[in-house]
Order: C-alpha cells, then structure tokens, then sequence
C-alpha cells in the first residue's frame, strides 16, 4: 500500500517525493530526467574569435518526450518550441557567451554562461578552490579553417568545430584523447544526456551536463575519498559532502570534483554545488559531468597522470609539508578522559619502548563529553598546561579534538547566536538545530580564532578539524548563498581557519581533518573517517586513500585497526604495518588500542612495526618534501609511477610508498598473499629476496605481517632508532643500497624543513655527490640480496 503510494505521489508530484531530508545526498542528474525541464543542447558557433579564445554558442531546445513501443515508456529528447510569454522576450534557441582559455601548455579552461550575462560577471569573488588568480599561457599558436578553430601546444591539441560544434581534444601526436558528445554521438536507441543544460522547473535556475567520450578501454579515477572500486568506470559519483559513517558505502567525507583518466587527461569542474560523476554509468561510451551551476566551467590537463596532478595542484594549491614530529605515531582512543589517564599512556609508551610523537586527547577533555567549550575539564584536568609541558619534555605533542557545531546546553550558544556567527534556518534568523558556525562570517572565523589560539597557547600542537561534511544545504550564509554553494565549500573554509591560526602561533601548518572539497588539500592533513573494524574496511581504506591521493592530496592517513569497536587482535597486528607504512601513522577508535591492552606478543608486533617507520623516517620525510613540490601523493598507485604497465592500473589492493617502495598489505588471516610487481627488479625489504617485476608472485610476509619490496636499483635513507622524531640524529644517516647487480643507484635525500634532493651511488656504493654538502655523515649500507 505505501509503495502504491509512493508510485502515485512521484508522478502527480514528482518534486514532493523527491524532497530533501537533511543528510540526503544530492544528486543533480536525476534533474536531467525530469518532463517538467527546459533542455538545451550545445549546437553551433554563432560567431567566435579565434584570437581571443571568445565566442558564442547556439543551444537547441528540447524537451523530454515519452514514447511507448513495446510495453514499455521511453523518455527522450525532442525539438521543442519556446513555452515562455510573452515570445518576443525569449529565444527558443538562445545565443550563450562561451570562452576558451590557455592556462599552460597542458591546461585549457572551458567556460559556458547558461545566462544572458557576461562570464567574467558570473565569478565576484575570488574562489576559494583555486590557489590565487589563473595565468595564461600564450605558447598555444592557433590556426582557423571555415570548419574548424585549432590550437595546437607542445604537450596538446585543441580543436573546435563550428557546425555542428564540437571541441576535441588531441595529445601532441594527434591521439585523439576525447571529445564533446551531443545527440547521435554515437547512434543508439539509449536515451542519453548530451552535452546541454536545463532551466530547471522548481526555481528556473540551471543545472549543467558536460559530456565527453569515453575510449572502450578507459579507466577513471580520483573523485575524492572513495571507498569503493579504485577504477570508477562504470560508477556514478556523487560529488555532494556527507558523513560516510563508515569506510564500506558509497558516500564521501571527501568529495573532490575532479578525475583522471588513463587516456591521458584529466578534468575539474570548477564549482561548490552538487557535482554528479557519471563514469559511464547509464551509457557505457560517455562521462558526463553535472553540476549544480549556471556556469559551467572546466578545466582540462593533458598528460600523464604526473603530468595531471602536477598541473591540477598548480591551479588549486598544493599541500606544504607538515611538521616532521607529524610524520611519528599518533597514539589515540575515543577517548582518554582525564589528566592522570594520559600521564600514564604517555608513560607506557617509554616503558614498552613503542616509538611515538603524539598523543590525542579526542571528545572527553570537556566537562562533558562530546560538549565542545574549549575548556579543559576542571574536574579531570588538574593543570593542563603543566601536562603539556611535562609531555613535551618527553618528546610527544598534544592533538585536540573539536567540532564547529554547538547544540543549544553548550556555553557558547547565547555567544554564537548573540553574535550573529552561525549559519541562519530559512527564517532568516534562527539557527539550525544546533548553532553552526559560519565561516563565510568574518566575524565567526575571528571569535573562532581566538578560542583555538587560547588552547595552542597552552601548549596544544595540533588541532582535529572534525565533522563539517553536513552544512545546512537550505541554509543562509554570511556570504549571501544557501548551502547550494556554501555546503561542499565549508571544509574549505573551516580548515583554513584552523590551519591558519596553528600556524600562526605554533609556526608548524597541520591539522588533522575528516572532510575535503577543491582546495582542501592546501590545509594537511585528512584521515578516513570512522572505517569499521573489518578486512573489508581495511581495504576499503586502501583504495580511499588512493583515490584520494589521485585527488590532489599529499598526505592521508587512516585509524588503523578500524574505528567503531574493539579491534580485532589479528586485524589490528595486521593493519599496524600498513598505518606505519603511511606517510602519517595514527591508532584511533574504541578502546583499547594500546597494545599492551592485548598482550605482550601484540606489544612486540606493534613495536616492531614502528620501529621500521622510525628508522624509514629520513625516506618518507625526503619522499614527502618531493611529492609536496610536486603536487604528487606519498601514497601512490602502482600506474602512478608505472603508467606504461598496462596491468598496473588494475591494481588496487597495493600502493607504492614514495617512488621506491612497494607495500602489500594483508588483509585477512594470511602469512602471504599474491603480489603484482611492475617492470623491473624488486627486492624484499624483510627477507631480501629478489623477485622479477611484470609478474605477479606468491610472497610470504616476513617477521612483521606486511609485504613490503624496494624497487632494484634505489636508494633509501634510514636513521638510527628513536623513540621520538626529535631524538632522530639528522647528522648521521644510512643509505641502504637495494640493488641486484653493480650499477649506479639513486635515491632521495632531505633534512627537516630542507629541499628534496637526489642523491646517487655509482657501482662501487660511492657517493657521486653530496647534495647536502657535509651536513651529514653516511653509511653506505649495501643490502646483501638472496
């Protein structure tokens, strides 16, 4: 009966079923399969200046026309006539502004006004994902023939054809690399979206869809922090911030409107509305991009996918690289409630000899849990600033958690609300349910800043920038825009708030945050969420962090052991490898996580595990200041750095460490498990054994329950063991050769707050240079293979 009436209410009202819930994704393609929408669909140049880049674009109207055959409706596209009074005020096929811009010689941006405005009108403010004012480029020479505009750079093609228009995109060879697609592109009987816009019917606003072709053989990837399938072929992704509760769903702490594909381009669809990826998911030869805007405006990289990466953090930032005490273990739990609790983990952590730089105090460092004041509980805290002292002389930093929601008990809510500083209901005035801040408010983001500068002044380190994935979509900002386009921006703006004042007071730019959006990746760094405590969940947070790190993100890290309840003791021995071969290192959920908690065998798997981060420290750090610079992740796909091996874009439960080193998880009760290695010689980091790369191999885990090989040939600095990244004794350094036969070997090299530099060893383990000039004393350490 209730399904009955569902079915009745969706087509009298199709808009009422439809309605919002807070928390509800939105999904802007299903706006393009609406009756009621005015469709428009690219066509034809109307005039165009090729020197310029400038032009208009003729867009046909159509509408949704149901056809039956068959037993069954069909909905597709046909000419339509004007709808409006009175006539002469409209066009039927109306005449948009339409540009194309040279940002570098692989970077082109396409604008589309579904507006009678200009385009630079439709932009009054500097954005906030973009990291300062976009440049041009003017290597591009153009040549223009009766049918067709082409630009042609060292690195690309870009060829626009007037009637019927099309832009096509080519590598500097000519491939074809793709292309616009519009009705009959190709011939089908699937009603698919073309390259168009609608006039949507709720608020005669428009919502855009940019479609491409995509090759039969094409894998797609990035979209943010997605845990499911690594390759989104085939996937629709809903580019709209939600908590994902959980690592084992489709939604996402972290949406990032941009991907790469393996055919040699990438694209970010430059907005904050609701994005909707459509990866080939309702027909199998488009990728079709909507949004939310009534501007639409892409920008497309050419390259490979170094070459994308590079290019897209160019454009929207890239991340600095945090504090080197940073890159130690975070040890943590949901959540050390007192003083006297974290003095004795902290001391714990000495007497076991378990390396460790940071201790978070999560929800339970209020007077009451959860209840985010800003003050130290009085009850539970004797003297905070004392703890944090005495902590630090033992080499560890303090993390506090927060969140920028504050339910009407808390202290702060007559302040926030007196002050105007929270995010207002559709009335106008009133708060939401719970007062949440709006940092489109100057005034907010000042009084915020000031509460976090009391804690940092007392001696926290670093701040966790919890939740913001849930901004009121209906709600009025400061800014003058609902959640339309404030929503999926929040993250953006709450993290540089936080990210700043750290800065400013600590002189050390991190946080720790959950959510992301374009822009984010310039305030490090981001964990994955609450992943449940699950093989499943563990591998899910694999491919999330590489998806992510495909997103423009430097840095990621995640709860090892999983979140929401105890860890399973072979879970947790097996994730604690996997989270030390993580540029950051965090164990974090419900108790306990100590080790100690377990037992002693735990105790020593565990500190086995960080031992080998700590020693590998002077790798990771010099890999992360070289990946900074870059715009590149630590943690990175196999095809990343192979992207000529065709079977290495396949893979998805490995990632490489840096440029050289190889990591397999295990992720179920296992000794060993089948590893794909790429071209090339590896070497087991554990056992030094030598296997053949472009061949996948049964491997057995060593001592510590993780699969890790060093690619033949490098070079990986190690110090000597500390308990804490202060301790390490920068002045002398191990380079261990891994290397199968007697020729030059190269690694990379750095010391704290210092440049990247290579450093290479000829056949005899001799240093060819010193790029760090006699500041450090090396060992060469020659890996003896089996």
């Amino acid at each position: 009966m209730r399904l009955s009436l569902l079915l009745l209410l969706s087509l009298l009202f199709p808009n009422l079923v439809h309605a919002q819930i807070i928390g509800e994704l939105v999904d802007v393609s299903e706006d393009f399969q609406k009756l009621e929408q005015t469709y428009f669909v690219g066509s034809r140049l109307v005039d165009f200046d090729a020197a310029t880049g400038e032009g208009t674009l003729q867009w046909d109207r159509y509408a949704r026309q149901p056809s039956l055959s068959f037993n069954k409706l069909d909905l597709g596209l046909s000419r339509a006539q004007s709808n409006e009074f009175p006539g002469t005020e409209y066009d039927r096929d109306p005449t948009l502004p339409f540009s194309i811009d040279f940002v570098s010689p692989r970077t082109v941006r396409l604008r589309f006004n579904t507006r009678h405005v200009p385009i630079d009108a439709m932009r009054n403010e500097p954005s906030l994902m973009l990291d300062g004012p976009v440049p041009a480029d003017d290597s591009w020479q153009v040549e223009e023939t009766e049918e067709a505009v082409i630009y042609t750079s060292a690195h690309g093609q870009v060829h626009v054809r007037k009637d019927p228009w099309q832009l096509a995109f080519y590598t500097a060879d000519g491939t074809l690399v793709t292309r616009t697609q519009t009705l009959g592109d190709p011939g089908s009987f699937t009603p698919y979206v073309p390259f168009s816009f609608i006039r949507r019917a709720r608020d005669l606003a428009r919502s855009t869809a940019a479609t491409f072709e995509l090759s039969y053989d094409e894998h797609l990837y990035g979209a943010g922090e997605s845990f499911t399938r690594l390759d989104k072929r085939g996937q629709k992704m809903i580019m709209y911030l939600r908590d994902a509760m959980g690592a084992q769903n489709y939604r996402q702490y972290k949406a990032i409107p941009f991907f790469l594909s393996s055919n040699g381009y990438g694209m970010f669809a430059h907005t904050s509305t609701p994005v909707t990826f459509d990866f080939g998911y309702e027909f199998d030869a488009h990728t079709t991009i909507y949004t939310g805007d009534e501007l639409m405006d892409l920008f497309i990289f050419l390259g490979e996918p170094k070459d994308v990466l590079s290019e897209y953090t160019a454009l929207t930032g890239r991340s600095p690289v945090p504090p080197l005490w940073s890159f130690g273990l975070w040890m943590s739990r949901i959540t050390y409630q007192s003083e006297e609790e974290v003095r004795t983990v902290a001391q714990q952590l000495r007497d076991y000899e378990i390396p460790t730089d940071v201790i978070h105090i999560d929800t339970g460092w209020f007077e009451t849990d959860w209840r985010n004041d800003y003050l130290f509980s009085a009850s539970r805290f004797d003297d905070p600033a004392k703890m944090m002292q005495d902590l630090r002389a033992m080499g560890y930093h303090i993390s506090l958690w927060q969140l920028p929601y504050f339910t009407s008990k808390n202290r702060m809510w007559d302040e926030i609300v007196e002050g105007g500083f929270h995010v207002r209901n559709e009335s106008g005035v009133l708060p939401y349910e719970d007062a949440i801040l709006d940092f489109s408010n100057p005034g907010a983001v000042a009084w915020y800043k000031s509460k976090l500068k009391g804690l940092l002044d007392l001696g926290v380190s670093v701040i966790k920038a919890d939740f913001a994935e849930d901004a009121p979509l209906y709600g009025l900002y400061h800014s003058g825009r609902t959640g339309w386009y404030e929503h999926n921006l929040y993250p953006v703006r709450y993290q540089d708030a936080v990210y700043d004042i750290t800065k400013e007071v600590t002189g050390g730019g991190i946080l720790w945050g959950r959510s992301a959006w374009a822009g984010s990746q310039r305030y490090p760094l981001h964990w994955g969420g609450d992943a449940e405590n699950t093989d499943a969940a563990m591998a899910a947070s694999l491919r999330a962090g590489l998806s992510f790190g495909l997103s423009g993100f430097t840095y990621w890290s995640h709860d090892i052991g999983g979140f929401v309840q105890r860890a399973p003791r072979d879970l947790y021995r097996r994730w604690t490898p996997f989270g030390a071969l993580t540029a950051h290192t965090r164990t974090h959920g419900a108790p306990p996580r100590e080790p100690w908690e377990y037992d002693e065998e735990l105790v020593v798997d565990f500190r086995n595990a960080m031992e080998m981060k700590y020693r590998l420290i002077p790798y990771i750090y010099a890999q992360s200041v070289q990946a900074s610079a870059e715009g590149h992740p630590v943690m990175r796909t196999l095809f990343f750095e192979y992207p000529d091996d065709p079977t290495s874009w396949l893979i998805e439960d490995e990632y490489l460490l840096g440029s050289d080193l190889l990591v397999a998880p295990l992720f179920k009760e296992t000794t060993s498990r089948n590893v794909y290695l790429p071209p090339g010689q590896w070497i087991d980091y554990q056992t030094h054994r030598v296997y053949d790369g472009a061949q996948w191999h049964e491997i057995e885990a060593g001592d510590i329950p993780i699969i890790a090989l060093v690619r033949s040939g490098a070079v990986l600095p190690h110090a000597a063991l500390a308990q804490n990244t202060a301790e390490i004794d920068w002045s002398n350094l191990e380079l261990h050769v891994f290397s199968t036969n007697n020729t030059p070997s190269v690694g990379l090299v750095a010391l704290p707050d210092g440049e990247a530099h290579a450093i290479q060893l000829d056949a005899n383990d001799q240093l060819a240079s010193d790029p760090l000039q006699g500041q450090v004393n090396w060992q060469v350490v020659r890996v003896a293979t089996e």
